[in-house]
């Protein structure tokens, strides 16, 4: 993102979308902007711009930074289905899994066990989906 104030909220969708489909994958946010109707189109539109556009966009910390908090303010917000997407995004921006797990391991501590293990569920099933974690062993297999 620039710092000049001729910035347009068309700038701001159209580099939005290039770092929304460089973190989360060109796939996903193409299908989301493709099935959206009128009503979701409007969410779409704010998401790519402000989100991505504006807070993604800024150079004041590098994309890993951002992935690692999103993965702690979503565990504050109980929000599993976004900590599976910015799981993701988190190992797209270099991630490794180890700081995953302490970045959540820290959200635990202060937003409590609940939201801590619904952020570890949601997480290791993306990490092992992904190859980034082995899958657990099946218990009791001869």
């Amino acid at each position: 993102m620039t710092s000049s104030k001729s910035t347009t909220v068309q700038d701001l969708y159209d580099n939005g979308l290039q770092l929304r489909r460089k973190v989360l994958g060109a796939g996903y946010v193409d299908a989301s902007i493709a099935n959206a109707d009128d009503f979701m189109s409007a969410f779409q539109h704010i998401t790519t711009a402000w989100c991505w556009g504006y807070a993604w966009g800024r150079p004041g910390l590098d994309h890993k930074t951002r992935s690692m908090l999103n993965l702690a303010m979503l565990t504050a917000l109980n929000r599993p289905a976004e900590i599976k997407l910015h799981v993701k995004g988190a190992l797209a921006n270099g991630v490794s899994v180890e700081e995953i797990k302490e970045t959540l391991l820290h959200a635990t501590v202060y937003c409590g066990i609940p939201a801590g293990l619904d952020a570890f569920k949601a997480a290791h099933g993306v990490l092992v989906a992904e190859g980034a974690i082995p899958a657990p062993a099946a218990k009791g297999a001869a």
